[in-house]
Order: structure tokens, then C-alpha cells, then sequence
């Protein structure tokens, strides 16, 4: 075992460690596991987004203490960033095991600093904690949730005061900060003095702001909703009925908040292993639609009825529609005037771009990435209104009062989706035949590549540079006339080798843009060894009797690209 590693452990088996965990380190440590070494070779790193990690002692763990140590740069950045300002942090957690600990832990820490805390009495969405931080004027907010990660993951995202993701130049700000902090030099306040419990009120308000989104089209549509062991189901039941949804079924089995997810292999609404009890239960009592929600309730994945089938849509077919019918709702209500807009990310479907533009409404795109949206919404007020949004990871957004994606806002939209085609005798796959035959069709896939350790990140970059010094000519038959390298922050046509700047943030992020309307995105993952190959063809579909044919070429298309830049 390297003695680094040792010496680094067995700092943890002395004050200011708790007798729990320092007894936990010295068994470690005698024991000379390999579970030492992965727990202490590193220092689990405040990232962009906040911390993730496996649970359990160590600084490459969440524990108390990384997250005491986070909390504490935190404090820090807070009170350098508001000087002499009344100093106010809201709290909220999912259901993952550990959360309500973490959560009072970095109450604990904030109200030792002297920072007013809110802390939720219980889980909640993720959104909620947006619309919290500006409902209640705080500083920041922080989530204890890993999002869908297996259950031994925890995690902690942290909001600024608009109730947005840390964007620069606070995210680094917080990252310095928390780099700083030495264990002992964490204040905890075990009386916790400057800590509220927030709870039904808030929630009300919430609700009420959600249901004030709808455009009342409940009808007698058919729903099962599952929140897969996670907050989901503490409101998002409630906003349905709330908005006249009166025909809703819940997944008995998924209802109960568990951070083991014990019916499930993971809690991910992108996997429709997550969705299968979800969809035997829509056959059971012959529903319409189901939808199901992420843990923390800031992603879902819709299932809908066509035909007798229950046909899962992807991230990017849910998005469409909700666009499609807050535009469409927007439009009928005479709102539309020109002063309003959309927003996505760069690896979601251009069909919204498409889409917005014969509403006569701007489409903004960002970098991948909720928090970029987010900050457009901030950037654009008082000029621009705000409508929907998302990302083809199954995250959607409609409304301003709250900046992150919003499970529970989606849910009441897309359930309004199915009613309105309903009332018009269609289905939900009827309504996106329509959309496409009218735009273009577009299928979209995500092909990841994994390359571990050194030399796996070595490959990554070295595909990288070959596709920006050697771009291909042509993919799946079409040509490529456009090379768009965010890292460069140049767009350039390739027939003529002109170029013109890219308006965004720079990012390793290499786009080709194909004769036909189609896109090939090619992302280093920024969290995982991986190298991220996003596909979105597009092909006339002159009739809706056309769906599955053209839905079938674009896949052997797909298919046939990812084997001309060696992905199979």
C-alpha cells in the first residue's frame, strides 16, 4: 500500500474525525483493502456542477466531511460575494440514502458561518429548491441528490441567487474556496440556531405557480405516473389534480422514497427497464399515457398509447412536443409577438429551431447543460419572454420561476400534450407524424465510447484532433459543408473554406453539418472517460403512413455512419 496513502488515512483516525469514523479508517488501514486506496488516492473534486461520489469515508467519498468542507467554501464565497448583506441559503434533498444527514450537515456548517438557513422538512424536487431560492430571496441553494446515479452515489449541486446552476464566474469562485478548506478548520453549529423548516407553504405557492402554466387541457386522459422510489411523488400527483388531471394512477411498488430503488437495476427514466412496472400497469387499467421522473424529480421520460402499443419517446421526441404545443397554446391565445423565445441545448434536436422559426420565435441555443439555458433566461430579461425549453436528456423547462429543468412542470405539459391530441382523436405519435411531415422527419441517437485510464484519454483527444484537422467529406451518403469546432469558436463552411465566429462559450465540442439537414456531434464527456457521438438525421416524411419506413432508413443511416468513423 503506498505510505502516501496511509499517512493521508490515518489523519482521519484523529480529531477533528468523529470516533465513528476514525475507527472506520484504522479497520480500513489494518485491513489493507483496496477500498482504502480508492478512498483516499484522491480528493473527491468540487467540479462545475458540484460534488458526485460513491458514499463512505475518505476524502474521494461523500461523507460529512467533504460535504462539511464544501458547505464551508461555500460560506466563504457567499459572504465575500454579498458583503454586509442579510446572508440566506435554501436546502433541499431526494431520496437517496444519507440525504437528510448531508442536508442537516450543510445546515449545520451554513448556520455555525452565521448564514440563515431554509431547510426543506423534508425530500422535494430539485426545482422546487430553484423556485425556493428566489421565492425566498436567498443567496444560493444547495440539493443533496447523485440525479440517477446507482444508489451507493450522493451528490451536491449548488444554486446561485437567480436559482440557477453556478455559472462563471462563481463556479470557480466556489471551487477556490472549497480548495482552501481544511477539515479542521469546519464550523458546525450542532444547535443549529439559524435554521427554518420550510415546507407545505412553500409547496402551495409552487403548485400554484405551475398550474398557472396550463392551458386547462386535462379532458379524461388516462395516467400512470411512477417517481421510481424518489421525490416525485411528493408533488408532482398534486399538480396533476391540481390542473383537472382526475384519472391518475401511481405505481404502488415505486411510491415509497427508497434510496436502494429496489425495483429497479437503475433509476433512470432514459431506461425503459426503469418504466417497465410503470407500463404494466397502463395496460392493467388501459391508459393513455405514463410519465416517470428521476429521483430528484428534474428529468422524465414519457411513455404513450398508439395503436394499442405503449411507444417510449426519446429525450428529444418529448421535447418537440412540448414545444410544439406551448407554441401552438401561445399562438391561439394571440401572446405571440415576437418578443419571445425558446431555448436548447447544441445536442438536441434542430427540429425546435425549425419549429420556433414558423412561430415567428427565437430559438437560443446553448452549450450542453441546463445551467447555460438557465443563464439565457437571466441574460434575456426585460427584453425577451421566456416560453419552454430543454435537452434531449429528458430535462424540460416552461415558464421563468424556476431555472432548472422541472419534472414537475413537464409532466403537467406533456400529460396536456396528450390530452389536446386526444380531444383531437390522435394520439401522441399521430401528433409527431404530423410535426414531422410537416418539418422534416428527425431521429436522433447517442452512441457513447469509452476509453479508460491515461491512455483512453490520450485516444479521445487524439480522435478529436483528427476530426478537426480531417473532417470527413461526406456521412451516410450526404456531404458535410459545415465543421463547427466550439473549442475553436469558429463555424466553417467547407466548400468554400470561409469562416464566421461561434457566439458561445468555448467547449471540446466538434459539430458536422450535413447537405440534408442532418447533424453528427462528437463531446468528450466532461464527468466520465467517455467520448460522446450524438446523431440527428433528417428526411422527408410526405405522409404519416410513411412513419415506420423512414424511421427504419434513418436507423440503417445512423448505423451506417457510426461505422464510417469506426464507432461499432
Amino acid at each position: 500500500m503506498n505510505n502516501a496513502i496511509i499517512e493521508k488515512a490515518t489523519k482521519w483516525t484523529q480529531a477533528p474525525f468523529d470516533i465513528d469514523t476514525q475507527n472506520t479508517v484504522q479497520q480500513l488501514i489494518n485491513s489493507q483493502e483496496s477500498e482504502l486506496d480508492e478512498s483516499f488516492y484522491k480528493d473527491l473534486e468540487f467540479g462545475t456542477g458540484g460534488l458526485r461520489g460513491i458514499m463512505g469515508v475518505g476524502t474521494n467519498r461523500i461523507n460529512k466531511y467533504t460535504i462539511g468542507q464544501t458547505t464551508q467554501g461555500l460560506a466563504n464565497y457567499i459572504k465575500q460575494s454579498f458583503p454586509g448583506k442579510e446572508l440566506k441559503v435554501a436546502i433541499a434533498h431526494d431520496s437517496r440514502n444519507n440525504s437528510r444527514f448531508f442536508s442537516e450537515t450543510a445546515a449545520s456548517v451554513l448556520s455555525a458561518n452565521g448564514i440563515k438557513v431554509f431547510l426543506f422538512e423534508d425530500l422535494r424536487p430539485t426545482p422546487e429548491l430553484s423556485f425556493a431560492v428566489r421565492e425566498l430571496g436567498c443567496n444560493a441553494g444547495i440539493v443533496i441528490t447523485a440525479s440517477h446515479n446507482p444508489k451507493e452515489y450522493n451528490g451536491y449541486k449548488v444554486y446561485w441567487n437567480d436559482g440557477g446552476q453556478l455559472v462563471p464566474p462563481h463556479d470557480n469562485g466556489v471551487i477556490q474556496e472549497v480548495r482552501k478548506v481544511e477539515f479542521n478548520n469546519i464550523q458546525f453549529d450542532e444547535q443549529n440556531s439559524n435554521v427554518e423548516i420550510i415546507g407545505e407553504e412553500l409547496d402551495n405557492k409552487y403548485l400554484d405557480r405551475v398550474a398557472s402554466l396550463s392551458f386547462n387541457k386535462s379532458a379524461d386522459l388516462k395516467i400512470v405516473f411512477t417517481s421510481i422510489h424518489g421525490t416525485g411523488i411528493t408533488l408532482v400527483p398534486k399538480a396533476l389534480a391540481k390542473v383537472g388531471f382526475t384519472y391518475v394512477s401511481t405505481v404502488k411498488e415505486q411510491d415509497t422514497p427508497d434510496g436502494n430503488f429496489p425495483t429497479v437495476d437503475s433509476p433512470n427514466p432514459e431506461e425503459r427497464s426503469a418504466l417497465k412496472l410503470a407500463i404494466e400497469k397502463a395496460i392493467a387499467v388501459d391508459a393513455d399515457v405514463v410519465l416517470g421522473t428521476d429521483p430528484d424529480a428534474d428529468r422524465v421520460g414519457m411513455v404513450a398509447k398508439h395503436n394499442e402499443e405503449f411507444v417510449i419517446l426519446n429525450g428529444n421526441q418529448s421535447a418537440t412536443l412540448l414545444v410544439y404545443y406551448m407554441l401552438s397554446q401561445w399562438k391561439e391565445a394571440g401572446k405571440l409577438d415576437g418578443k419571445q423565445f425558446i431555448a436548447k441545448t447544441i445536442v438536441t434536436t434542430s427540429l425546435l429551431d425549425e419549429i420556433a422559426e414558423s412561430f415567428g420565435v427565437t430559438c437560443v441555443n446553448t452549450l450542453t447543460g441546463f445551467k447555460y439555458i438557465a443563464e439565457e433566461i437571466r441574460n434575456q430579461e426585460g427584453k425577451m419572454q421566456f416560453i419552454t425549453g430543454g435537452e434531449e436528456s429528458y430535462g424540460y423547462l416552461a415558464g421563468d420561476f424556476v431555472r432548472d429543468k422541472d419534472a414537475v412542470i413537464s409532466t403537467v405539459l406533456l400529460c396536456e400534450v396528450a390530452a389536446w391530441a386526444k380531444q383531437q382523436g390522435k394520439s401522441c405519435i399521430d401528433l409527431l407524424s404530423e410535426i414531422y411531415t410537416q418539418f422534416g422527419m428527425y431521429r436522433e441517437n447517442l452512441i457513447s465510447v469509452t476509453k479508460k485510464g491515461k491512455s483512453g484519454a490520450e485516444d479521445i483527444a487524439a480522435m478529436m484532433q483528427s476530426f478537426r484537422n480531417n473532417p470527413p467529406a461526406a456521412l451516410g451518403g450526404s456531404r458535410v459543408s459545415v465543421l463547427m469546432d466550439y473549442q475553436e469558436s469558429t463555424s466553417t463552411n467547407l466548400s468554400n473554406n470561409t469562416s464566421e465566429a461561434i457566439k458561445l462559450p468555448k467547449s471540446n465540442v466538434l459539430q458536422f453539418l450535413l447537405d440534408d439537414g442532418s447533424k453528427i456531434t462528437a463531446r468528450p464527456s466532461g464527468t466520465e472517460p467517455k467520448i460522446k457521438f450524438y446523431f440527428s438525421l433528417k428526411a422527408e416524411l410526405s405522409s404519416a403512413d410513411e412513419y415506420n419506413a423512414v424511421a427504419q432508413s434513418l436507423d440503417a443511416r445512423i448505423d451506417t455512419i457510426a461505422s464510417e468513423l469506426n464507432l461499432n
